[in-house]
């Protein structure tokens, strides 16, 4: 990969030098002829004076006019697209030639017709531009004649948007050289577009438009470009295009337009989390920032999806030191790597253990003395911990319990548990391990000065273990895409919309919260699995079977957020919400924890009616 990169910028600086000598011989071509002109293109007719002047004074003027071009960047922008942009530092390039000249002309007395100087620089500014552009339009004439010598190469794409991104995306279509595609149409909801070329691509009409345009150019691949535009517009437009069979990409995001980084290398597939039809969750960074900068921050499971990402925006903060806690190694070695690469400066420390091993944890907690503790760990598998539900108890609730002590035991300022919405009303024994975990935590607030709090959020896309990547594997194999049950819904957010709001509820910590985030509407698993294989270029049910599975052990259909009897309460972000906290008396509770571990050290078989004493809201189904 590096290699190839030198490459290029070799090939890059080898084209400059080839452009500067065209440069050097249009500037000795353009003021000669401008000499010429002036004596009616009579060569024996010029004054061997002038002549010998221009041979004098040609060279240097060369060297000075290479300088001002490469000040004024037209050796570094003439390999991308030309536009009006380097039509301006061109001419930008020979205003400062002209005043260059005008004074060189006065100190050295340089003797010349005037026409010589005027014309010269027409002539010299003419064929400068000329190059340029002729370059431009050599790559259009290559890629149009290669698509005429290879039909079968030709691709039919869709832009939608007529924008700025729209048009890079054209200009770079139009003059690529590899790119074996083109650009036959393009849609923009905006009427005053209509009907109008975009670098002589029609624009023909808006989103209504999508299905016939497809059917009318034979479109093979659409392309959404509207980088600054809402989710929930995105969400409307992608979800027409699912329905034309196309392959659909998305330009990133507006930071693109901002770098010029518009381009089709660029380019990625539709992701679900365009579908979601929700703008990404906004929290304050400064806020953020300044609660974790300086201090001390621990992160346990340091190396899971949800974990490194906490790493990740923890290190960027510039915290005082980060100690990743994880037990499996190369996770932990995958992260260490990346903020090691990232942030050299980083007091870094990644330690290997157990947060069910109390002593490893009493000392890890005790040697660095963190003010935050991040607890990230759990098994959070829901049929992988139904066949194993004392693994979930010893890992998911006693994990936290240690850590928790450990915690208040050596003045730990802010404890925030990683929790999820399977613990409201769970029906497995993994959301009702986490409901325990809640419990303990608010337990811990009130009997210690260290603040504990628990943050619960919906499925993660691209978490490990989440819909997504199952889907995305699936239709990568040919199908079938495997959907438990045709009206499951499930919550979504991002994993840094997932972190954010973690670090986000480690701020307005008092103590004694369960945060509550307001992920708008619920998402429909069928639809979104028939929308990722339309977007994948195929049709479901046709190309790619979709199969329903059942339920698997411990799963439900919907997924709560907030327990009736836990009310809301709202904060600074409106879509963050504080739980009340749970009622319940500390010293049973403590005995029953005493009984529950005993029991799970035991691996006894009834493991889920002991959980279900203790979470009156598992709802758990019977097993016959």
């Amino acid at each position: 990969m590096i290699q190839k990169r030198r490459g290029s910028r070799l090939g890059l600086s080898k084209k400059a030098v080839i452009i500067a000598a065209v440069d050097v011989l249009s500037i000795c071509v353009a003021f000669f002829a401008a000499l010429w002109l002036r004596f009616d293109f009579q060569f024996n007719s010029i004054d061997k004076e002038y002549l010998l002047t221009y041979v004098q004074v040609i060279l240097p003027w060369c060297a000075i006019s290479i300088v001002v071009f490469s000040a004024f960047k037209l050796y570094s922008s003439i390999w991308s697209f030309v536009s009006t942009d380097e039509l301006m530092r061109v001419l930008e390039a020979y205003g400062v030639l002209c005043v260059i000249a005008y004074v060189l002309a006065k100190l050295l007395h340089i003797v010349m017709p005037k026409s010589f100087f005027v014309v010269g620089m027409v002539f010299s500014g003419l064929f400068t531009m000329a190059t340029r552009f002729g370059w431009r339009m050599l790559r259009y004439v290559r890629q149009h004649l290669a698509g005429l010598s290879h039909p079968s190469y030709q691709e039919n794409v869709m832009i939608i948007g007529a924008g700025e991104a729209g048009k890079a995306l054209v200009t770079e279509f139009s003059t690529s050289s590899y790119i074996k595609s083109r650009v036959c149409c393009l849609i923009d909801d905006n009427p005053v577009k209509w009907g109008k070329r975009l670098g002589g691509i029609p624009i023909v009409g808006g989103r209504g438009e999508i299905p016939a345009a497809v059917e009318k150019y034979h479109i093979h691949r659409i392309i959404y470009a509207i980088p600054s535009e809402s989710a929930k517009t995105k969400k409307e437009i992608l979800d027409i295009c699912s329905t034309t069979g196309c392959q659909v990409q998305v330009v990133p995001g507006i930071y693109q337009l901002v770098n010029g980084d518009i381009s089709v290398s660029k380019l990625r597939k539709v992701d679900v989390q365009d579908l979601l039809g929700r703008d990404p969750i906004k929290v304050n960074l400064d806020e953020i920032l300044n609660f974790i900068s300086g201090k001390v921050v621990m992160v346990t499971g340091g190396g899971g999806s949800i974990g490194s990402e906490l790493c990740r925006q923890i290190a960027s903060a510039k915290p005082e030191q980060l100690i990743i806690f994880e037990i499996y190694e190369n996770n932990a070695y995958d992260i260490q790597m990346e903020l090691k690469r990232l942030y050299p400066d980083l007091d870094l420390q990644v330690l290997i253990g157990s947060v069910r091993n109390t002593n490893r944890v009493d000392f890890v907690v005790g040697k660095y003395k963190p003010d935050l503790i991040f607890h990230a760990a759990a098994h959070k598998h829901v049929p992988l911990m139904e066949d194993s539900p004392n693994e979930a108890i010893k890992n998911n609730v006693f994990g936290t319990y240690k850590m928790a002590k450990a915690a208040a035991k050596y003045g730990v300022k802010r404890f925030v548990l990683i929790s999820t919405d399977k613990a409201v009303n769970p029906t497995n024994i993994m959301g009702a391990s986490k409901r325990l975990c809640e419990m303990v935590v608010q337990m811990m607030n009130r009997e210690s000065k260290t603040e504990f709090v628990a943050v619960r959020f919906g499925n993660v896309l691209g978490s490990n273990g989440s819909v997504i990547p199952l889907f995305k594997k699936q239709i990568e194999a040919g199908g079938p895409v495997t959907v438990t049950h045709p009206d499951i819904i499930r919550y979504f957010m991002t994993i840094p919309e997932a972190v954010s709001l973690v670090l986000q509820a480690g701020y307005y910590a008092r103590g004694g919260e369960i945060f509550v985030l307001d992920m708008g509407e619920p998402v429909k698993i069928d639809t979104m699995a028939r929308n990722m294989i339309r977007l994948s270029g195929y049709e479901p049910d046709v190309d790619i079977r979709v199969e329903y599975t059942g339920l698997r052990p411990g799963e439900k259909l919907y997924e709560e957020l907030l327990m009736k009897e836990e009310g809301m309460q709202e904060t600074a972000n409106k879509l963050i919400h504080i739980g009340k906290p749970i009622e319940m008396n500390d010293e049973e509770f403590k005995e029953q924890l005493i009984r529950l571990d005993a029991a799970s050290r035991e691996e006894v078989s009834n493991m889920k009616d002991i959980v279900a004493e203790m979470v009156p809201t598992y709802k758990r189904k019977v097993e016959v």
